[in-house]
């Protein structure tokens, strides 16, 4: 079976982050040793594994050319597994998430379920911005007063 370099970092990615239970996300360069040890693609390392964990693979990446939502970098040069809810470039918002079981090894299938289940989950919890979450947070405060007055009461006496 001939699988997609974007399929094999995913896999890749998803091994790393069943080994490593503990860890939130991992270098490109472990990503690219573990397809590389793994032997995904049944032969060596494909030229692509490390350009599609470094840029074509990340959703909150601009798309060069690939709309891929795999990855999702965390700081520079490190990377987890995308997340619904996470957020992503414009123009990668219908990007591929996740392997198309018919276009993977059988061996790596259960991935796709642990993945769903236990490490994306539902994504409803994590689509809600922590931040943006405050909006409105207080406004009963100064319900019967213009907001303008409300900051004037606070500041008296301020001199």
């Amino acid at each position: 079976m001939k699988i997609k370099v974007a399929d094999e970092v995913w896999i890749a990615t998803a091994l790393l982050h069943r080994l490593h239970p503990e860890r939130s996300d991992f270098t490109v360069g472990e990503i690219v040793r573990q397809a590389e040890s793994v032997r995904i693609a049944d032969g060596p390392l494909r030229p692509g594994v490390q350009v599609h964990a470094y840029l074509h693979c990340v959703a909150n990446k601009p798309p060069n050319p690939g709309r891929y939502r795999m990855l999702f970098e965390t700081a520079k040069g490190r990377r987890r597994l995308f997340r619904p809810g996470d957020p992503c470039h414009p123009r990668r918002g219908s990007g591929k998430e996740v392997p198309h079981e018919h276009e993977i090894p059988v061996a790596y299938l259960e991935l796709i379920d642990w993945y769903r289940n236990e490490y994306a989950g539902d994504g409803e919890c994590r689509a809600a911005d922590p931040i943006l979450s405050l909006r409105g947070l207080g406004k009963e405060i100064w319900a019967d007063e213009e907001a303008d007055a409300y900051v004037d009461r606070l500041r008296e006496g301020w001199g």
